[in-house]
C-alpha cells in the first residue's frame, strides 16, 4: 500500500526587512556640549564635523538624530550613551523612535 502526496501549491517565502529605530538625542542645561561631541563620535561613529554639526542642531533644536539602526542596536547605543555619560555624571537622555 503506498501513498503518493501531490502538491498543487507552491510555497511562496516573504522576507521582512527589520524596522529601522532612530537614537535621538535630547537637549538638557547641564550635559557639556564636549561630552555630547564625545558620544556621537565613540558610540555612534560620527566624524568630527558630523558630531558637531548634530551638536548644534541638538543645543538649537532641542533634538537630533544620532543614528538609525535596528531595534536592539538602538537599544544598545542608547542604553551604553546614558550608562557613560551617568558614570561622568551628565544628565544626558536619549530616546529610540521608530522611523
Amino acid at each position: 500500500m503506498s501513498t503518493e502526496i501531490q502538491l498543487d501549491e507552491t510555497i511562496k517565502e516573504i522576507t521582512l526587512e527589520p524596522g529601522k529605530f532612530n537614537v535621538v538625542l535630547l537637549n538638557d542645561d547641564a550635559t557639556p556640549m564636549e561630552w555630547v561631541m564625545d558620544v556621537l563620535k565613540t558610540i555612534f561613529k560620527h566624524s568630527n564635523e558630523t558630531a558637531e554639526a548634530l551638536t548644534l542642531t541638538v543645543h538649537t533644536e532641542g533634538a537630533g538624530i544620532a543614528g538609525t539602526y535596528v531595534y536592539e542596536v538602538a537599544e544598545q547605543k542608547a542604553v551604553e550613551s546614558v550608562n557613560a555619560s551617568r558614570e561622568r555624571g551628565f544628565p544626558l537622555q536619549l530616546r529610540v523612535d521608530a522611523e
